[in-house]
């Protein structure tokens, strides 16, 4: 994948351990939950379970990836962070990027993303 610019770090802890946090991103992120492969609205670019599950997308105004890792922080507990990162060009670009991260809409998904992980966990 190629580097794109930063856009953002959402974290949330959850009560669940790594192996547990992994299957719960799989079942949120993924049409098939027992595969990385075929995520939802993503074109996967590594899984490497139970740590971190990288995606990628493009369309006519962007070029984005969501990381997320999970890391241990007990036998029973996993921080998962979700960054952002993207690149918005043209004139097209810079008005997506204002209408989706500008507004706020971005980081609301994000966290919805996060809180359903946990759920799932």
């Amino acid at each position: 994948m190629e580097r794109l610019p930063y856009i953002d770090q959402h974290a949330r802890t959850i009560d669940a351990n790594r192996d547990r946090a992994w299957t719960a991103l799989l079942k949120v992120m993924c049409k098939d939950p027992d595969d990385p492969s075929a995520p939802r609205g993503f074109r996967l670019d590594s899984a490497e379970a139970p740590a971190r599950l990288a995606l990628s997308g493009r369309h006519w105004f962007s070029r984005y990836a969501l990381i997320f890792e999970l890391d241990e922080e007990s036998p029973s507990r996993t921080r998962v962070r979700a960054q952002s990162w993207g690149e918005f060009p043209g004139l097209h670009g810079k008005i997506y990027r204002a209408l989706v991260i500008g507004s706020g809409g971005h980081q609301v998904v994000v966290r919805r993303l996060l809180r359903q992980i946990a759920a799932a966990a």
